[in-house]
């Protein structure tokens, strides 16, 4: 692996991990984005539509079409927020709050296992290489270097 670039191990490392939970969700006619979907939304207050997409790290076309998806699944209702009448917020259905519960059980499978496996030193190193990488590339330290 140490001849491979750090993007390149990244890249392939969330293709393989994203299609292990399409084919866990495709079991139950779902998909990880919609998995993902459910568990940014708040099962109690629900969420705002316009923190959606940016909790989520998702544009707005691509969150609105698996919202609607949603919807029309039964999974997510939209009602006016009664804080701002110009927006609305997003609630699960019962039948959301089920398919929620199941994302939440294979997330977190998939963390358990992977601390199993792992040792907590290489996963707090983990973790502080993730971070340094997130740091170094939200605040344009990569390319924008004087």
């Amino acid at each position: 692996m140490k001849d491979k670039t750090i993007d390149y191990i990244l890249r392939t490392t969330w293709l393989m991990v994203q299609k292990m939970y399409n084919e866990e969700a495709a079991k139950f006619e779902s998909t990880m984005a919609t998995g993902f979907t459910l568990l940014s939304i708040d099962p109690e207050k629900g969420t705002p539509s316009t923190a959606l997409g940016p909790k989520m790290g998702m544009e707005a076309t691509s969150l609105s079409r698996i919202l609607k998806t949603m919807e029309g699944r039964g999974l997510i209702e939209r009602h006016p927020n009664p804080k701002d009448g110009r927006g609305v917020l997003i609630h699960l259905t019962e039948f959301g709050r089920e398919k929620r519960d199941y994302s939440r059980e294979k997330v977190l499978t998939f963390n358990e296992t992977i601390k199993r496996n792992v040792s907590e030193e290489k996963m707090d190193h983990f973790y502080e290489v993730a971070e340094l990488i997130m740091d170094m590339v939200s605040n344009k330290k990569i390319y924008n270097q004087k």
